[in-house]
């Protein structure tokens, strides 16, 4: 198995500590692969079992300094912002399609915050819970499981999505019914707001929109930039149509209630259409460059624990 990781291309700095892991017993692998190189290594070691009688880890190391790590990646094939390393994004997106606790917790404020900014009204406060809102999570382990074929991650979020936004809404809508009877909200409340009109109008610039986000986001996960998702959360008109709907149901605004479902059902299925289809032509691209891009059915149901570690150079 050292020969052939040695001999992985983008793989350097190989070390072997014989008999340094007791539970369960073994030796400990560590070496640096150049991000483009790093699926050719673990399907190396996957290939010899490590996954199965061990564990793999992987870290990010932020500053590399070193001449041959340096080769190792002139050596890999294509760019290290544009490798997408399956196995980790398997994870991700597996964690990402649970609805926990935190998930609906930080759902459930942003449509409180959205709906907040629909009554003031205030463009500010309805950026700010965009950003808030963890929706994109689930979207992308739906673009995942679409390209994969992998139907219980579909499903779980799916699921996600749907009792996520359902609970956001319910909940909003309760505390806009104690705001009405306590006087603060009336059947005027959401006339007048031309700024925010647009979460209630769906027309073929959302489409465009969510298509790109889509695209966009799926790109910052797959690419390791996670700061291009700021940009994304404030494109999509998601949590904002939720927040809507919710003071909508509250004032009986039936027109706006059907306006906000159109808007919300319209950015997650764009989102969901052009994730999936970026995240196919990347597989299709990097399978010509010659990386290994395994049965991502296999590479969802596997771990990443920590025993056998693997350090990307940048």
């Amino acid at each position: 198995m050292l020969r052939a990781l040695s001999d992985t291309t983008g793989v350097t700095n190989l070390i072997v500590l014989s008999g340094a892991a007791r539970v369960p017993a073994g030796d400990l692998i560590l070496f640096d692969v150049a991000r483009e190189a790093a699926n050719g290594a673990i399907f190396c070691l996957k290939l010899h079992g490590i996954d199965a009688e061990g564990s793999i880890a992987i870290e990010h190391v932020d500053l590399s300094l070193s001449e041959v790590a340096e080769r190792a990646e002139r050596e890999s094939p294509g760019e290290g912002d544009d490798a997408v390393v399956w196995d980790e994004l398997a994870v991700r997106v597996g964690d990402d399609s649970k609805m926990t606790w935190a998930f609906l917790a930080f759902l459930v404020i942003a449509t409180q915050l959205t709906a907040i900014g629909v009554v003031i009204p205030s463009i500010i406060l309805i950026v700010g819970a965009m950003v808030l809102g963890p929706e994109f999570g689930a979207v992308t382990a739906i673009c995942f499981g679409l390209m994969a074929w992998q139907w219980r991650l579909i499903l779980v979020a799916a699921r996600s999505l749907i009792v996520g936004f359902a609970i956001a809404i319910v909940v909003t809508t309760c505390c806009a019914l104690v705001a009405r009877g306590l006087g603060w909200l009336d059947l005027t409340t959401l006339t007048g707001h031309p700024e925010v009109e647009f979460i209630v109008k769906p027309d073929k610039w959302s489409i465009i929109v969510a298509v790109l986000a889509g695209a966009a986001g799926v790109l910052s996960i797959t690419s390791g930039k996670p700061s291009a998702l700021v940009g994304v959360f404030i494109s999509v008109t998601t949590v904002p149509a939720a927040g809507y709907l919710a003071v909508a149901l509250t004032l009986g605004r039936w027109g706006d209630v059907g306006g906000s479902a159109a808007q919300l059902g319209i950015n997650i299925a764009g989102m969901v259409i052009s994730g999936t289809v970026t995240l196919a032509v990347q597989r299709l691209l990097w399978s010509r460059l010659g990386t290994p891009v395994h049965d991502l059915r296999r590479t969802f149901n596997s771990s990443l624990r920590p025993t056998t570690a693997g350090r990307f150079p940048r």
